[in-house]
């Protein structure tokens, strides 16, 4: 293969890479982007999300700003709230155990309604989250939780409207092209070392933009870093990160940070690939669990599934999943709540069991003590406060009392029915360690210097997410900051004529 030039490279092609690319080509950079998979497989791990996008809004005029195409029956049939800079600010800190970088979690909450114009500027339509995210009451769908806009087309729409604008503006994205190193000396980088149909060449840049994800989808640095037994946990999304962008910029002195034993795991379906399939998306997870229980191999909870709205512990659950006996759970539901389960829980793929009687159920749960899940559920349903309404909007408070493990919200009685459960382990979606960059998105060496020429955006950064993370804002963080990592690297381009 020929060697390359561009004034900008950019390694990955999803969420974080694209707003990249298309923000260095607004300072007027000529941009190349090397996109590890083929074609049809683009995008990373921004193709098998939802596309829901978490952003600070100050009520409906923000939303119709970035959905004007609103019809006035919608408009008046939803209550969509507010979610201020300042409720983003607190989710942030009380979900990392204020651990997040300030000077990124600054960033991302300021430039987050921001970037989301400029992205529907670039031709990406947002709509609400009607489906998962708002329940109708009163006549009135009201909205919770802080997460109001997903993309049209979920993730694959996503990209492919971001890919889009990159054609338009004339950038090249090259498929199969492996990023392998980077082109380093004294004076800073200089280039990437490719390699696409087993041929290899180089690209040479004046800057480079890493933003090609975190290391989940490489078992060897899952068990290494994030610890024993998670080389057994599934992977929601893309086969292709290995943590290649981390390591080439570890091996040229940039400085390790973040959280590098925590990762995003949520419940994923107990016989789900071993990596995402783009056919079902993020169908196998299953997050209806706030309004059931969960039980292990023993037939025992082992965890508060009404502890807070889904957003704010389905991240960090798949943890839990992963330590229990056979790294599974099944979740549990009655006749209550089975109408009302999210549409992931109806795909073909699934791993379920039906029944009309608790002692059926029991007997058809692969791996789990009948005996011990019948004693629970009797103990649960004694415990639960039936005299406290049930409200899915809210944290309700409907609780159980005197259980080992009590729940706190949307407690409802096992006893109606036909009865389901679904069986689950975990997926993992993305790592929470990375480089360190400043907040202009340059990538920091071990004194805390710049390295000349290396910016990096996207699930590779650390720093922002730690224990948990708040949903939907892995897209609204690749998009911020790989906005400001391509604005400058393309402005170091330009200046350096």
């Amino acid at each position: 293969m020929a060697d390359r030039s561009a004034d900008v490279v950019v390694v990955g092609a999803g969420n974080a890479a694209m707003c990249a690319a298309l923000a260095a080509r607004e300072q007027g950079a000529s941009v190349l982007v090397l996109e590890r998979a083929p074609e049809e497989e683009r995008g990373g791990n921004s193709t098998y999300t939802a596309g829901n996008i978490r952003t600070a809004f100050n009520g409906v005029e923000d939303i119709k700003t970035l959905v004007p195409d609103l019809t006035e029956e919608e408009i008046a049939t939803t209550d969509f709230g507010t979610y201020t800079e300042d409720e983003f600010f607190d989710d942030m800190g009380r979900i990392t155990e204020y651990r997040t970088d300030p000077d990124m979690c600054e960033l991302l909450v300021r430039r987050s309604f921001d970037t989301m114009k400029w992205m529907r500027g670039k031709g990406v339509k947002f709509l609400p989250i009607y489906g998962k995210q708002a329940f109708k009451i009163d006549g009135k769908f009201k909205f919770w939780g802080g997460l109001v806009i997903q993309a049209w087309g979920g993730g694959p729409g996503l990209v492919d409207a971001l890919h889009e604008a990159a054609k338009k503006e004339g950038i090249e994205v090259l498929y199969r092209a492996h990023a392998r190193s980077l082109i380093a000396d004294d004076d800073g980088v200089h280039g990437v070392n490719v390699r696409q149909h087993g041929k290899s060449f180089q690209v040479r840049a004046k800057a480079v933009v890493l933003a090609c994800g975190g290391f989940e989808s490489n078992p060897e640095w899952r068990t290494r870093y994030l610890g024993p037994g998670w080389d057994l946990a599934k992977v929601r999304g893309t086969r292709y990160n290995t943590g290649d962008g981390i390591k080439m910029a570890l091996d040229v002195g940039a400085r390790p940070y973040g959280n590098w034993s925590g990762c995003h795991a949520v419940g994923w379906d107990f016989n789900a690939p071993e990596f995402g399939d783009l056919t079902v998306g993020d169908n196998f997870q299953k997050h209806s669990y706030p309004w059931g229980i969960m039980i292990n191999a023993h037939g025992k909870r082992f965890v508060d599934e009404g502890a807070d709205f889904r957003n704010y512990t389905y991240a960090k659950y798949g943890r839990v999943i992963l330590n229990q006996p056979n790294q599974m759970a099944w979740q549990v539901f009655d006749n209550k709540i089975i109408p009302n389960l999210r549409e992931e829980y109806r795909i073909r793929q699934v791993t379920k069991v039906r029944a009309n009687t608790l002692e059926e159920l029991a007997e058809k749960m692969d791996g789990v003590d009948a005996k011990g899940f019948l004693e629970e559920v009797k103990r649960y349903n004694a415990a639960v406060r039936t005299d406290i309404p049930y409200n899915p909007n809210i944290k309700d408070g409907r609780c159980t009392e005197g259980l080992e493990i009590n729940k706190s919200n949307w407690a409802h009685r096992i006893d109606e029915p036909p009865f389901e459960a679904y069986q689950t382990t975990c997926g993992v979606t993305f790592t929470f360690g990375g480089l360190r960059i400043d907040t202009e998105a340059a990538v920091l060496d071990a004194a805390e210097e710049r390295i000349p020429g290396l910016y990096a955006a996207g699930e590779l950064v650390g720093g922002l997410f730690y224990f948990n993370y708040p949903g939907g804002t892995g897209l609204m963080a690749g998009a911020v900051f790989g906005k400001i990592a391509g604005t400058s690297a393309g402005r170091a381009a330009m200046s350096n004529q």
